[in-house]
């Protein structure tokens, strides 16, 4: 038997040193965090999302580079045409095959989470973000955009630092308001890494995110978007995403009505572009049931269908920063710009509706760009006099239909000027940005995300006097049969015969409408019981209980979106 030497006693010095540590974690944890405490967690969380968004881009490039073979990953579609055809139609299904698998997997319901879920956590579930689906999502997004599918970095990146947030939020036993800003520092320094864009970033986390400008939320969060750019910065420099050969010239009063002409424009391709991505997503179910379609075979299809378009245009392929650029400096022709987005409304429509994963805001950049080309050649040779350059109506459209995509007008003019480093042009963006979100804003549920969200019966577009009622089940608010203030047993019988009852499960969203239609004062709380017998009386909800609720979620929901 060999003797093994003890293990070294500890050293007092470092128990000296990380008592005060530990003193002041547990009272973090108890109390929560000071103001100075917390912009030095919101730097941390900063620091770590700009990380995580910088190893996902890189992730991008490297198995992108992996997978076509380019050294150049900006310039993929160029490369891709040079590709086999046969290699073209195969690699966006077997990424799409290798999605089904991961997401079928690990996740319940085979759906990629996004930007939507992360809204959702801000408002209903105080900042916390599903970990397990949204790993699962990060790895089908990863491959989709590395394999040809046709969407954007941004979403994956948002529901990746949220999860970030989430985790944080749950060590420091964060509440509601700690934990929603702390998910609004995580997306501000995600977006702003990704985009090199700080104050967008910023402007975004509050507008998108929170959707709120509460004062107390601007520091801690400009605070991280600013240490998320820094860490984007150091690893791809100081560079804006597109370049544009000179500022388009402005003839100021007499062109403006055009870029209000364009705006409108902008508005209706952004409702065409939601419209066609929820289209495809219902078509695809109604063959998923009908054709009884294993949930694992749904994004290999939909990668055959992306092959077989890329074969003839590769432009479609990934993210699709070549086509924006060219777009943006001008190098297309009108042909080629209505054609080339045509075939990206298609080509994202088909890679979302078949679940593949990755973001709008990328696809939504590039449609807007060639839109807006379109748009300004043809102002520009009916009007050659008095028109500007038409790749200012290119860098417009651009921000006209993401700001209508994302409901975000001001965090995506604020994106446009960063991504291109061009101030010269603003009046022109903001006028089509803010007309084209305006006019999507009331053709579909505000934006994509709150559309998204509508559709599953989840009712954030409307504001907080929609979804505060599904915050709450029957069971916390109920008072039981032997409560002084319940009903007598006569009258909830009487109740129970007028279909004045709910379940314990079910939330208030479910019974205000039924004390609305009733003008009673209470409902009965029932539960099913075996065979055919009367359902069992577990006790009553008052309306008087269910309005004091609500009224205090109203009024703490307004109190943190002032203060």
């Amino acid at each position: 038997m060999i003797d093994t030497p003890d293990d070294p006693p500890p050293d007092p010095r470092a128990s000296i040193l990380l008592a005060p540590l530990r003193r002041t974690w547990a009272v973090i944890r108890d109390r929560g965090p000071s103001k100075i405490q917390f912009w030095f967690i919101a730097l941390i969380v900063g620091i770590a999302s700009g990380y995580a968004a910088v190893a996902f881009m890189m992730a991008i490039q490297a198995l992108q580079t992996f997978l076509y073979g380019t050294d150049d990953p900006r310039k993929l579609h160029s490369f891709v045409a040079t590709l086999p055809w046969f290699w073209i139609l195969m690699l966006p299904c077997l990424g799409g095959l290798i999605v089904g698998y991961i997401l079928t997997r690990f996740t319940p319901d085979a759906r990629v989470r996004g930007p939507a879920e992360v809204i959702q956590a801000s408002a209903m579930k105080e900042g916390r973000v599903e970990r397990r689906a949204g790993l699962a999502s990060i790895a089908a997004s990863l491959i989709t955009l590395s394999s040809g599918g046709s969407t954007g970095r941004e979403g994956p990146v948002v529901h990746m630092v949220g999860m970030i947030a989430g985790w944080v939020s749950n060590k420091l036993n964060a509440d509601g308001v700690t934990g929603r800003d702390l998910l609004g520092c995580a997306v501000a320094a995600g977006v702003a890494a990704s985009f090199n864009a700080p104050l967008a970033g910023a402007l975004f986390a509050m507008e998108v995110v929170l959707r709120h400008f509460a004062i107390h939320a601007f520091a801690p969060i400009t605070i991280a978007a600013v240490s998320g750019s820094v860490i984007s910065r150091s690893y791809f420099g100081d560079v804006t995403e597109f370049i544009l050969p000179e500022s388009g010239a402005l003839a100021f009063y007499i062109e403006l009505p055009a870029f209000l002409l364009l705006g409108l424009t902008s508005g209706l391709i952004a409702f065409v572009l939601m419209r066609s991505v929820f289209f495809a997503e219902d078509v695809a179910n109604e063959l998923q049931s009908t054709l009884r379609m294993p949930p694992m075979l749904r994004p290999a299809l939909s990668g055959l269908m992306l092959g077989g378009i890329a074969i003839f245009f590769p432009h479609i392929i990934g993210v699709g920063y070549e086509t924006t650029s060219a777009a943006l400096t001008g190098d297309l022709l009108l042909r080629e710009a209505v054609i080339f987005a045509v075939l990206k409304v298609v080509a994202v429509s088909i890679t979302m509706g078949g679940r593949m994963g990755g973001g709008i805001f990328s696809p939504a950049l590039m449609i807007g760009a060639l839109a807006g080309l379109a748009f300004g050649e043809i102002a520009t040779s009916v009007f050659p006099d008095i028109s500007g350059s038409g790749t200012l109506y290119a860098l417009a459209g651009m921000g006209a239909v993401a700001g209508a995509v994302l409901g975000a007008p001001i965090s995506t003019t604020l994106i446009v000027f960063e991504l291109t480093g061009d101030w010269q042009t603003g009046l022109a963006v903001m006028i089509a940005v803010s007309i084209a979100s305006a006019l999507s804003g009331r053709l579909v549920d505000r934006s994509f995300f709150l559309t998204q969200l509508e559709r599953r019966g989840i009712h954030l577009a409307a504001g907080p006097q929609a979804y505060l009622l599904a915050m709450f089940k029957v069971s916390a608010v109920m008072k039981y049969p032997d409560h002084p203030r319940a009903p007598k047993d006569d009258r909830i019988r009487r109740a129970l015969n007028d279909g004045l009852f709910v379940a314990p499960g079910d939330t208030l969203e479910a019974a205000m409408p039924l004390f609305e239609r009733s003008n009673s004062d209470f409902l009965a709380v029932t539960r099913l019981t075996d065979g055919d017998g009367a359902p069992e009386v577990l006790g009553v909800l008052l309306q008087v209980d269910a309005l004091r609720v609500y009224n205090r979620a109203l009024a703490a929901t307004a109190a943190e979106e002032h203060s």
